[in-house]
C-alpha cells in the first residue's frame, strides 16, 4: 500500500514538472525570425529601401543645374520635378525612381540624361510599448534594433526583452529577436511587448 502511494506521488510530481515545462515553452518568444530584415551593407539598403512620404531627396541631373535640387516626397507619394512634373516615388526603390526620372527626361527633353538620386533626410522610426520614452526618432544609416531601444530610454521593468514586433512598410509585421544584428530601415515601427509572468 505504501509503495503504491509513493508511486502515485512520483507520477504526480512528474506530471507537474511536465506541465511546467510546457507552460514555460509557451511563454517563450514564438516565431522569431529576422532574415527578411537583415541588411549587411549600404548598397543592399540602397536596393532594399523604398521611398516614402516625407523623404527628402537630392536629385542631380549632370550638366543641368536648373533641373537639379532638393525635393520631398509629398503626401500623394510623388516628387515634383521641373520639366517632367510629378513622378511616383512612394513604395519604389531609389534605383527604380532614378531610372524613371531619367527615362522621362530622355523622352523629348534631354539626350542621354545622367541622373543621380540621394536621400538627404529619411523618414523617422517609431519605438513604442514597454520602453521608458517611446516616440518618434530620427533615422540614421546603419541603425540597429538595440540602438533604437536605447534611443527610447531602454526597457521598462515589464518588457519582454527577448523579441520585438516590427511593422515595415510593404512587408507587414514580423517578430524579430532582440539578440539579432538587425538593421532598421526608415519608417520602421517597433513595438516592445509586455512580458507575462
Amino acid at each position: 500500500m505504501e509503495r503504491s502511494s509513493h508511486s502515485k506521488a512520483i507520477a504526480v510530481s512528474a506530471a507537474i514538472s511536465m506541465c511546467a515545462a510546457v507552460l514555460a515553452s509557451c511563454a517563450s518568444s514564438p516565431g522569431i525570425t529576422s532574415s527578411d530584415y537583415a541588411i549587411g551593407d549600404q548598397d543592399a539598403s540602397h536596393r532594399t529601401y523604398r521611398l516614402g512620404m516625407g523623404d527628402k531627396l537630392k536629385i542631380t541631373v549632370f550638366g543641368e543645374e536648373n533641373l537639379s535640387g532638393e525635393f520631398e516626397v509629398n503626401a500623394f507619394g510623388r516628387v515634383s520635378v521641373p520639366l517632367i512634373g510629378e513622378v511616383p516615388a512612394a513604395g519604389r526603390p531609389i534605383v527604380e525612381f532614378r531610372n524613371d526620372v531619367s527615362a522621362r527626361l530622355a523622352n523629348g527633353y534631354l539626350r542621354n540624361p545622367r541622373v543621380n538620386v540621394d536621400v538627404l533626410n529619411y523618414r523617422p522610426i517609431y519605438v513604442q510599448g514597454e520602453v521608458k520614452s517611446g516616440g518618434e526618432f530620427a533615422y540614421k544609416s546603419g541603425l540597429r534594433l538595440r540602438d533604437a531601444i536605447a534611443l527610447a530610454g531602454g526597457y521598462t521593468y515589464r518588457a519582454d526583452q527577448s523579441y520585438v514586433d516590427i511593422l515595415r512598410e510593404g512587408k507587414g509585421e514580423l517578430r524579430a529577436s532582440t539578440s539579432s544584428r538587425l538593421t532598421l530601415l526608415p519608417g520602421d515601427n517597433i513595438r516592445v511587448p509586455e512580458r507575462f509572468f
